[in-house]
């Protein structure tokens, strides 16, 4: 018996499979420092790189059509809002010590759980289902794409109204807080 007949076990990884594990711990690693870290566009850029290993790990799975949705919605779009929503509130560039509250061993105690029951629920999902890579493809982009737009059209439009009333309580923070600093220097020259 050669190599090239052994049978693909568990020891025996392919290529692609040690591809999706480094890039998986790269996604894992970026995702780690982006809710660490004390400062708020750091944490954006770090979510770019967290969001952009995500779309490599569904281009292994040779789901190219859901990797370019993630690559022109996730990373083009949210994290450009994002950014966009920063700069409008002048959020602090350096270190945010006000950013933290204190709550991290509870904030880790809540991510650890539902972490768990995630990772248990799609366990228990697709327990017996295995993805054959070396064979056909097993979704068309139509079909995928018809799917996206037919099942969870309702899910994409209330996450877009989400985002344009994050954006609008952006506008109206940022000027509410220029008209408070342009009359208080008016209100201490009256009193003088």
């Amino acid at each position: 018996m050669n190599l090239a007949a052994a049978p693909h076990g568990f020891l025996s990884p392919t290529g692609v499979e040690i591809a999706f594990l480094l890039v998986g711990i790269v996604t894992f690693a970026a995702a780690l420092v982006t809710v660490t870290t004390r400062q708020l566009v750091h944490a954006a850029l770090w979510l770019v790189v967290a969001l952009g290993g995500l779309a490599v790990e569904y281009l292994l799975l040779t789901a190219e059509f859901i990797a370019w949705v993630q690559v022109l919605v996730y990373v083009g779009a949210v994290v450009v809002l994002l950014l966009f929503g920063l700069m409008l509130t002048k959020a602090p560039i350096g270190r945010s010590p006000d950013a933290d509250s204190g709550n991290r061993w509870a904030a880790l105690t809540v991510a650890a759980a539902a972490a768990g029951a995630l990772v248990w629920v799609v366990v228990d999902a697709f327990r017996t289902t295995w993805i054959d890579l070396d064979g056909p493809a097993a979704g068309t982009t139509r079909v995928t794409g018809e799917s996206l737009f037919r099942n969870w059209v309702l899910p994409f439009e209330a996450l877009s109204v989400l985002l344009l009333a994050a954006l609008v309580g952006a506008i109206v923070l940022s000027r509410k807080a220029k008209a408070d600093t342009a009359g208080a220097p008016a209100a201490k020259e009256g009193a003088h």
